[in-house]
């Protein structure tokens, strides 16, 4: 939440009641209730090696894998449009994590009677 910090000044299109509203709900859960999961993540950042390790992690056929890394590929090329009037800082994709899952997903209930209530 970089982006609403103190420091932020109200620009068009979004009042302040917005800003304070999405502030106040960036912070820690207030009543203290935390639950801890365990996850699996890929590294930070987007390549070629990325798009196979999470095809690879989502066990997906190798026919898959190739479609998605000439998708990447086509992505790699594609220049923002500029034509919006928007400003926003510079997205660093190389700083996201684009696959992330509970551990608790590698072992999956077989029926709904072991699903806590």
């Amino acid at each position: 939440m970089a982006a609403l910090d103190n420091t932020t000044e109200v620009r068009e299109g979004v009042d302040r009641e917005t800003v304070e509203t999405v502030q106040s709900m960036a912070g820690k859960y207030k009543y203290g209730w935390d639950t801890e999961i365990e996850m699996d993540y890929a590294p930070k950042g987007v390549s070629p090696e990325i798009v196979r390790l999470i095809s690879e992690k989502n066990g997906e056929p190798e026919w898959m894998t190739d479609w998605r890394l000439q998708a990447f590929e086509r992505w790699e090329k594609i220049e923002e449009p500029s034509w919006a009037m928007v400003h926003y800082p510079p997205i660093d994709y190389q700083d996201q994590y684009y696959y992330a899952r509970p551990k608790s997903m590698d072992v999956k209930p077989k029926s709904l009677d072991e699903v806590d209530p």
